[in-house]
């Protein structure tokens, strides 16, 4: 197969980094950066810490608004798109470089009147909040898609109500892979600062809801700045988060470690020997149950409900006043609890690649023109 992966932000190149590995053993690739993310922690020694090769292409577009953004996308990944003629595109998560690989994806055609398949990783995924530019960029992803990568069975129940089940694949989630591989070569990663603070909070704070109104960002930095007066507290601050409490004059907070973003190798030492995390990053959530590491979602709306119904998070809402007890209780919890597989056993990346040849090889069979998406569905 000759696969187009396109990716635009750190966490999903964190995710590729398994997935590019197991595509390539055996088939072609193009890796394509959108630059939806630019910043200095997107360097050499990032891609080196992951074991994968920097992006094929780089689109370097950059930011601005969403509409913007994704329409500069549009334009520059759709010649890219068309010179290289993928069998198959692959879309992660719910970014505009998302959203914008999937709308290419599904109309690009071949001079033969073929045209790329599309597979979409982490398919299913709902918050149900529509405010959220995320959760429209998944629900369109997913119905464009051809094959959907589900993580969770939660995610595939989703994917059926909307009628989409014949496209849906259970093959878990690749994170477990990666998590997996990176626990075991984080340790020599742990940041100076954290070893000098043992049962340390490790926070983390970026989506718009949080930083960028003022009313709430003061709400938030105050809590932090009133739990630190008892629990040392490590923060790698977001450039977004970052800007925002400058502007405000937050800076330096008295008694937070604050630092500057970590690698993925760090963040791993980080999330393994924190004492409990709060965090609005779905990625992070996901994290620290797989850690063992009681969380607090600082958002009103969770992807993974999983893991609150497994006891191993709890969702605060927009209420910073709950943050002092709610560390209390999550600090006194019994950390050998029940932690179940919930998304997969590591092999994720394995059963993509083999998802994908199988819809490969039925697409390469039918004959003539490449037929509808609605019947390819349910040939799938």
């Amino acid at each position: 197969m000759r696969v187009l992966t396109v990716v635009g932000t750190r966490p999903q190149f964190i995710k590729a980094a398994r997935l590019s590995r197991a595509l390539r053993q055996a088939h072609e690739e193009l890796l394509v950066h959108t630059g939806q993310h630019y910043d200095d922690a997107m360097s050499a020694s990032f891609f080196r810490d992951l074991e994968m090769g920097e992006p094929d292409v780089n689109l370097e577009v950059g930011s601005g608004s969403h509409a913007l953004q994704t329409a500069e996308m549009l334009r520059r990944l759709e010649p890219v798109a068309a010179e290289y003629r993928p069998d198959g595109v692959v879309i992660y998560g719910d970014t505009n470089s998302t959203l914008a690989a999937a709308v290419v994806a599904a109309k690009l055609i071949y001079p033969d009147g073929r045209g790329p398949w599309l597979a979409h990783v982490e398919a299913g995924l709902r918050s149900f909040n529509r405010m959220m530019p995320e959760e429209r960029n998944r629900i369109v992803s997913d119905h464009l898609a051809d094959l959907l990568l589900a993580p969770t069975e939660t995610a595939m129940g989703h994917l059926a109500r909307e009628g989409l089940a014949d496209r849906a694949r259970l093959v878990g989630d690749v994170m477990v892979d990666l998590f997996q591989w990176a626990s075991a070569r984080s340790d020599p990663h742990l940041l100076q600062a954290a070893r000098e603070r043992p049962g340390y909070l490790l926070v983390t704070l970026h989506r718009a809801e949080n930083v960028d109104d003022p009313g709430r960002l003061a709400a938030w930095v105050a809590s932090l700045v009133d739990l630190a007066q008892d629990w040392p507290m490590i923060f790698p601050v977001h450039p977004r988060t970052r800007a925002a409490m400058q502007r405000a004059g937050y800076e330096p907070l008295r008694a937070v470690t604050a630092v500057e973003p970590v690698g993925y190798l760090e963040m791993v030492a980080l999330e393994r020997h924190a004492a409990a995390i709060l965090t609005d990053s779905g990625g992070v959530q996901k994290e620290a149950y797989l850690a063992g590491v009681p969380c607090l979602t600082l958002r009103t709306e969770t992807e993974w409900p999983e893991t609150v119904s497994a006891g191993w998070n709890r969702i605060l809402g927009n209420d910073p006043g709950l943050l002092r007890s709610a560390v209390t209780e999550a600090l006194a919890a019994d950390r050998s609890r029940a932690r179940p597989d919930l998304f997969g056993d590591g092999r994720a990346a394995a059963r993509m690649v083999a998802a994908m040849e199988l819809h490969h090889q039925r697409n390469s069979d039918m004959p003539g023109a490449i037929a509808l998406r609605s019947t390819e569905a349910t040939t799938s």
